[in-house]
Formats: C-alpha cells, structure tokens, sequence
C-alpha cells in the first residue's frame, strides 16, 4: 500500500526520525491557514507548497513550489489544487491533486549568515538474493536515482543488514562517513539512519525512500521527502497505517477486483489474462508476448475460481477498451477444470454481447470435460488443452 508524503513523515516522526514542520490542506484557505500557524511555530518566511499525489517526479511537474510570502502561498496553493499533475510516474493522463503539504522552507542560514546545506539520498528496501533488508545510499540526494545508478555507479553505497542483530551502531556510523559528514552532522545522521531503520521494520513496510535527506546550514539531518510503501500482507496488524489507504489514488478496476478477491494489475496491453496461480499467469503473459501480443493485465483468480469469480474478472478485463482478445488459463489441480469450464459459460451468458475472442486453455483435473462443456455451450469461446495450442489462438487472434 502506498502512501502520501505527509503520512510517511507521520510514520518518520512516530518513530524519532526528523522531519519538517508541515500541515496538510485540502483548500486554499487551509493552506495560508498553515502557512501562518508554521510561521508562528518555527518563525520561516517561507514555505514549500507540495502536491500530494502516489507519485514521483512532482517538482519536474509543477507540484512542487516555493513560497516567499503569504500572497505565494495562496496563489500556489490555487494553482496546484485541483490540477491534473504529469509525471514520468504517472503516465500521460496524470493524476488530480487533491491535498497539499504546506511545510516550513529548510533553505535558511547558519549562524555565520551562510546558507550551506547538502542532499542525500537515502532508502531501505528487501534484497531478495540474500533475503536481506539493506541500506542504500549516495552523496546525490535530489537528483533520480536510476540516472545516477547509470551514470556513476560508483556513487551509489549498500549496507546490509543482518536480521539476528537488526542495525549496529557502527553501521550507522559508517553510512555517515560515507556521505562525508562529521562533528554534529555526522552524529546526527548516524540517529537518524538508526531510527529509519526501526520505522521500516516496526511499519511492516516493503520500501522507505527518502529523498532528499537534508543537510541544514545548521547541521540538522531532516527527511525532506518521503516515498513509502506498506506490506499489504501485513496490513491486518498495523491497523493505524492501514487507515491511512487513499483510494482515490488507485486504480478503480484494482479497487473493484479486490473486492473478489482477485489479484489484478493494469499493464499496457491488448491480450486480457485470467489465470489461477501467480506463477502461471507470469508464465501465460510470457506465451502471450511469444505469441505476438503484449498482456492487458496480470488476473489471478486462485485456485478456487468460481462462475463469479470468473464473471468478475471477465467484466473488469472488458472494461478496458484496448483489449481485443481474453486467455483464460487454468489449471485444475485444486480446482476442476469442468467446475471452471462451466463458470465460464454462465459468465458468457449472463455479460452477453462479448465482441472480442475468448480462449480457454484447461489443464489438469477434468480437462477433457471442462473443454467438451465449452465446445458444446454454442459459444464464440475457443477452447485448448495444450500451451501450444493456446499460444496458437492468441497468435491468430491479435
């Protein structure tokens, strides 16, 4: 489950880690509101006005402004609330801005009157060759991660954290020295890798991203941003956070399918896919490019597909409009091929007028039956046995 900006920081906050003084809004009024109660709290005449969207890139997209006055404030906020904000992560259509986090400018000077600040990048995620959280870190905070992944690698450091002992005050320690810090600086980094850590494990999360992490002209160690996303598996014990879901950041037929049950996930594609088993349905989306297509969908209907789960998944594949066929692909091991077969055709009959070729391939358990109940409906529905032969229909199908 991802998560806006501001509750990722609630999570930071909760768990030691220091963040910027912020207030979310949802008007224009609430925000100079904000602007106001920040001013009166932490004595900035500046604020940054931030788009709250699942997405990243939003400076490059205009959602993210900085605000030398109240009149800023109130304009900036007029123009992001309510637009449609396009980011590389959001594809062409964008998505609506619906709140905003009004937070305190950390762009101040030091004692001295000098303004010298630096960004770090900083996040903690699962390596799954070794079954291992790490730490990953660079010197390049701000900029895209993948570009400097591929530009200067060299600049990109892993810590890996060892389970039986969580992290160790040394690691902590070299991650700072790493980055380059010392004196106060490095003594607060090192606090704040150690609490990021625990807000990561004790969150149930699979991924904490921050990036920036600021360096103040005072040497203060902020997390300027925040990307997380929460363990959906583990959601039933962090009911707190599990409150926190924003549904209108969702896709609608992922929203819909979870209702059934259903594992669906929209990809780009004009072949849908409705399979019993995760690795089956990887492995169907691999005939399908094979076959010359491209995969609408990842559907896995589990292995006690019925005639309304199956019914579900076929109106949640035919609401999008680029599909032009559907492979259904089961295989009966804990459930009967015959007992999917006929789900599939009361499916058929009930949606009526589907315009586009359906393929069933059955294999298993009562799969001779379940394809003479196809056959034998007087339905547009082609039915297989084989891999080959359902890669054959889709070949003749796209």
């Amino acid at each position: 489950m991802n998560l806006h900006e501001f509750q990722g920081k609630q999570i930071l906050s909760k768990f030691g880690v220091a963040v910027p003084e912020g207030i979310v809004a949802e008007t224009v009024a609430d925000a100079v509101a904000a602007a106001k109660k920040i001013q009166e709290s932490t004595g900035v005449t500046s604020w940054a006005v931030k788009a709250q969207i699942h997405a990243g890139g939003r400076g490059k997209g205009g959602g993210v402004k900085i605000a030398k006055s109240m009149a800023d404030v109130e304009q900036f906020a007029g123009e992001i609330l309510g637009m449609q904000l396009v980011t590389h992560q959001t594809g062409p259509e964008g998505k609506k801005v619906r709140k905003l986090l009004v937070e305190q400018s950390i762009y101040y000077p030091n004692e001295d009157g000098k303004i010298d600040v630096a960004e770090y990048y900083m996040s903690v995620l699962l390596n799954r060759e070794t079954g291992r959280n790490i730490i990953m870190y660079s010197t390049e905070g701000g900029m895209d991660i993948e570009k400097v992944a591929a530009e200067t690698p060299e600049l990109i450091y892993k810590e890996e954290i060892d389970p039986t002992t969580g992290i160790l005050p040394f690691q902590a320690r070299k991650i700072a020295f790493n980055l380059g810090l010392n004196g106060k600086a490095l003594k607060q980094m090192t606090k704040f890798v150690v609490s990021l850590y625990k807000a990561y494990e004790k969150s149930d999360s699979t991924m904490f991203e921050i990036n920036p992490v600021f360096k103040t002209s005072d040497d203060l160690i902020l997390a300027a941003d925040s990307k997380v996303n929460l363990d959906d598996d583990a959601l039933f014990r962090q009911k707190e956070f599990a409150a926190m879901r924003d549904t209108t950041e969702e896709d609608p037929t992922e929203l819909e399918a979870g209702k059934y049950g259903l594992n669906f996930v929209k990809l780009d594609g004009d072949v849908g896919c409705m399979v019993n088993g995760a690795g089956l349905a990887m492995a169907t989306m691999d005939i399908i490019k094979l076959s010359g297509g491209n995969p609408a969908n990842f559907l896995d209907v589990g292995g006690t597909a019925n005639a309304e789960t199956v019914e579900a998944g076929f109106r949640i594949i035919l609401k999008d409009p680029n599909v032009k066929a559907i492979l259904i692909n089961i295989f009966g091991g804990i459930v009967r091929c015959d007992r999917v077969a006929q789900g599939v055709v009361d499916a058929y009959k009930s949606i009526g007028n589907i315009k586009i070729p359906v393929l069933v391939r059955l294999q298993g358990t009562n799969a001779i039956e379940g394809k003479a109940l196809i056959d034998n409906a007087g339905l547009k529905v082609q039915s297989a046995i084989t891999l080959q032969e359902a890669a054959d229909l889709v070949r003749a199908s796209v």
